[in-house]
């Protein structure tokens, strides 16, 4: 029997990345399998002093990574682009003064000598001076660098970004999502005309000698590689203040160029509505110790922590809000807040965040607009390869196919939503909410933390923990069919007589119960389906339709 479609207004996803976008170019690539020499120590802190020359297009940095060892240790490695010159590295432990170190520059590695072996729990730090032009970002954000651009008025317009290629694209650092800072310290020295934004607190800003200007950022909170970030123009600043959820304030600020200043202030009251709907739903903002920040960019946008990147043009949909803002403060949660330690489950970050956009509309408009997003979002799957899989992952691999790696991916986006959407069936939409609650915020007591401890990473099995806690039942089979292999279940129906039958066709023969509901004329039932297979008797004559509101994730006739 052929399914019966409901007919629905379609309004398509206007989600951040086209299906299958083709590059034409790749990104240099993060994470993956760690290096023992890098495993050996757990970063703390990073402190980045880095001047930037719009002039030429060039930085100079010295960059002091602190760090403590797990593991016996002699070398310490550290990534940096090969388009930089280091000049020099030193080192010592935290309580003694810094002093030279002898370093070998190994492709994309700085291999530093600590000229001893370190032992666990001891505390070194190790500092890198370089220079160099950075690399150009060729498709920002897919793939980074910086962008040198300028405002109408001729200004120099300077961003950058590196998620898929690692902070290692403007700072030494150890580029792997599973081990993150706990604070970072930015003085970013500009030309006295044009602004420094960057994460965390404005601590101070010095005016120096030649005509510029340092600007003094301290993030408070553990904060990914990827989310450290500057942007530099000449930018005015909307400011207000936002008392959370908790009955806390903390300071809300978009640094926009000067030409868009009124649109700026226009759309503010729009980004606090986007703010307060995420709280509702997922708990506090989790870094109010800092600020909650927005910086207009010449590029799409990214979930810089406390600075999220926008350059949306200020466009509306048609419920009324910015989608790009609003993605990208879904991130503040889902990237920020939890993180995945392995890019093999940044479907965490993007599902998730990607999965909210559903239930705003849904709280705008009703269920109509939130059915109709995710059927907007259904045509955009390409199941190639698992969502979330088992080995460790770099980012290339995770969002962009094989060979060349340079169409994306978006399973991570679009499948992820909508395997959450399915969930929410499995769940019912009560249970479903605590679990994203919980997910956020695992104990209701980190609710009112802002010391950094909130913080967490989580995995898929993280996720299928909390769902089974909640559910009560056992998950394991809807994950390892959605998550860990690529291909969708086929639903097989047959209407014999008035007996419809049904049966799930599952790659692999992995087991999968999921209920199916079925509606005749104005009844609807749900068929069990515990080994696969289920039966229900329809009368005579009506109509059929199967899984009538497209909940579960399935093969397309």
């Amino acid at each position: 029997m052929k399914k019966t479609i409901i007919s629905l207004f379609l309004v398509l996803a206007p989600v951040w990345v086209s299906a299958q976008r083709n590059l034409g170019v790749r990104p240099t690539g993060s994470g993956g399998p760690m290096m023992p020499e890098q495993a050996a120590y757990d970063i703390t802190f990073y402190d980045l002093e880095i001047a930037v020359n719009p002039g030429d297009s060039s930085i100079v940095g010295t960059v002091t990574a602190s760090a403590t060892i797990v593991h016996p240790i002699e070398w310490f490695v550290l990534d940096l682009d090969t388009v930089y010159s280091v000049t020099g590295t030193a080192g010592g432990t935290i309580s003694a003064p810094i002093d030279f170190l002898p370093f070998e520059r190994r492709g994309s590695r700085i291999w530093v000598s600590l000229e001893q072996t370190y032992q666990p729990g001891d505390r070194v730090r190790v500092q890198v001076k370089y220079h160099g032009r950075p690399r150009i970002a060729l498709r920002p954000p897919w793939v980074g660098g910086f962008t040198w651009a300028q405002t109408p008025s001729g200004l120099p317009w300077i961003s950058l970004s590196c998620q898929n290629d690692g902070a290692d694209l403007w700072w030494p650092c150890k580029d792997h999502p599973g081990d993150r800072a706990d604070s970072v310290a930015l003085r970013i020295t500009v030309p006295a005309s044009l602004v420094c934004a960057s994460n965390g607190k404005l601590m101070n800003v010095t005016s120096n000698w030649n005509g510029t200007n340092t600007y003094h950022w301290f993030v408070s909170t553990p904060i990914n590689n990827y989310c450290v970030n500057i942007s530099i123009a000449p930018y005015r600043t909307v400011d207000t203040v936002y008392t959370s959820v908790t009955g806390e304030t903390f300071p809300v600020t978009f640094w926009v160029i000067p030409e868009d200043y009124d649109r700026g202030r226009m759309h503010m009251p729009l980004f606090l509505k986007d703010l307060r709907f995420l709280e509702e739903r997922l708990g506090p903002y989790p870094f109010r110790a800092d600020k909650y920040g927005i910086v207009h960019t010449p590029y799409l946008g990214m979930e810089h922590q406390t600075l999220i990147a926008y350059g949306n043009e200020f466009r509306l949909n048609e419920f009324g809000y910015d989608w790009l803002h609003f993605h990208e403060l879904a991130h503040e949660w889902w990237a920020n807040l939890v993180s995945n330690a392995d890019w093999k489950d940044m479907w965490i970050h993007e599902g998730f965040a990607t999965y909210m956009e559903a239930l705003y509309r849904e709280e705008l408009a009703g269920d109509t607009a939130y059915h109709a997003f995710m059927k907007g979002l259904s045509g955009r799957i390409a199941n190639r390869k698992p969502v979330a899989p088992r080995t460790a992952t770099s980012s290339t691999e995770i969002y962009f196919f094989p060979p060349d790696y340079t169409r994306s991916d978006t399973d991570i986006y679009y499948k992820g939503a909508w395997i959450l959407h399915t969930l929410r069936y499995l769940l019912g939409p009560q249970t479903m909410s605590k679990f994203l609650r919980r997910m956020a915020y695992p104990d209701p007591a980190l609710e009112r933390v802002t010391d950094g401890s909130q913080c967490r990473y989580a995995t898929t099995a993280d996720v299928l923990r909390t769902a089974e806690l909640l559910s009560g039942t056992q998950l394991d089979w809807f994950f390892d069919v959605y998550l860990h292999q690529p291909h969708l279940p086929k639903l097989l129906t047959e209407l014999k007589g008035n007996e419809l039958r049904l049966r799930w066709d599952v790659p692999g023969g992995l087991p999968f119960p999921m209920p199916v509901e079925v509606q005749f004329g104005e009844t609807r039932v749900g068929v069990d389906m515990s080994n696969g297979e289920g039966r229900v008797l329809v009368p005579s004559g009506t109509t059929v339709i199967v899984d009538p509101d497209d909940w579960i994730l399935k093969a397309r006739d």
